[in-house]
């Protein structure tokens, strides 16, 4: 035990020295950075990006980390921070950005829970919206109105146009009552209504099987394939159809207007507005903070 203790209060060899005084050189070396030619510290742009302490307490656990560092690293790229308060002032910088970037998320979030109520089927939006408009028709998918552009709708005019031409001429040839006049009239006929009038004549023989058993008495009127069941649904579907819907989309934009004006929750945007107020505020304390401390860290450097 006393030979410890003699070891170890005993002066240091010239060995031992030389090895500390290396290992207190390269410690100083690593943690000082080195001075420039005008006595001033040299930039060390990138620290923030290499620590990011906040980081773990700014990205929640759903949203991208290598988003958050890259808007790090163009912060420290632009605003070249030195030591550990210019770092800190980046780092808060962009977690004031990052929040604001989620306001907009729920921002964009509030929009759709509106827009979910507004066209909800019993909603009366579309009522609503078209009350001074003559033959308001059925209350088709508002939703529609919402995300279709002007050339769209253009391009579903002309479209439902041509439909309601080629119906209308069929409706004429069936009611010449010529020979072939079913075969030409499903030949004048516009491809989607050719094909919903087959889709038609196979459900109401699936449905007449289906229900021959189960009811013999039920009143069941499907169409058949001829002339005259062919003229009853021009006149009864088609046609009518083709009248609503294009009353519906002439009238698309007051739909659109009406409908967004009904998705506004004016709450709960007023909450997030001022909570981004804060941010902005935050911010700019931020910004004045680190461009003060730079100029005077600058004038130091330069004097």
């Amino acid at each position: 035990m006393r030979k410890d203790i003699v070891e170890l209060g005993a002066t240091p060899t010239a060995e031992t020295a030389h090895q500390r005084n290396t290992a207190q050189t390269a410690t100083e070396t690593t943690s000082s950075p080195p001075r420039q030619s005008r006595g001033g510290y040299e930039r060390s742009r990138f620290n923030a990006v290499q620590h990011a302490v906040l980081s773990p307490h700014t990205v929640l656990p759903w949203e991208d980390e290598a988003e958050y560092l890259s808007l790090l690293r163009a912060l420290a790229e632009e605003h070249t921070p030195v030591g550990p308060t210019e770092d800190h002032l980046i780092e808060e910088i962009a977690g004031i950005i990052w929040r604001k970037q989620r306001l907009r998320l729920a921002e964009a979030a509030s929009y759709r829970r509106g827009l979910t109520k507004a066209t909800e089927p019993l909603s009366e939006t579309l009522s609503t919206a078209l009350i001074q408009v003559k033959h308001t028709g059925p209350f088709w998918p508002t939703i529609d109105a919402v995300t279709a552009t002007p050339s769209r709708t253009a391009e579903d005019l002309v479209e439902l146009k041509k439909r309601e031409a080629s119906a209308q001429s069929a409706l004429e040839i069936l009611n010449a009552g010529t020979a072939d006049a079913y075969e030409a009239a499903l030949a004048e006929l516009d491809e989607p209504t050719r094909r919903s009038w087959r889709q038609i004549l196979a459900e109401g023989v699936q449905d007449l099987d289906k229900d021959e058993n189960e009811d013999p008495d039920a009143d069941l009127t499907p169409y058949i394939a001829d002339a005259t069941g062919l003229a009853e649904y021009l006149e009864q579907s088609v046609l009518p159809f083709c009248i609503t819907q294009l009353g519906y989309l002439e009238n698309r934009p007051w739909i659109r207007t009406q409908v967004l004006g009904e998705a506004l929750d004016l709450d709960r945007l007023e909450r997030l507005s001022r909570y981004e107020v804060q941010l902005d505020r935050k911010l700019e304390r931020m910004l004045t903070m680190l461009l003060r401390l730079q100029g005077l860290r600058r004038s130091k450097e330069s004097g």
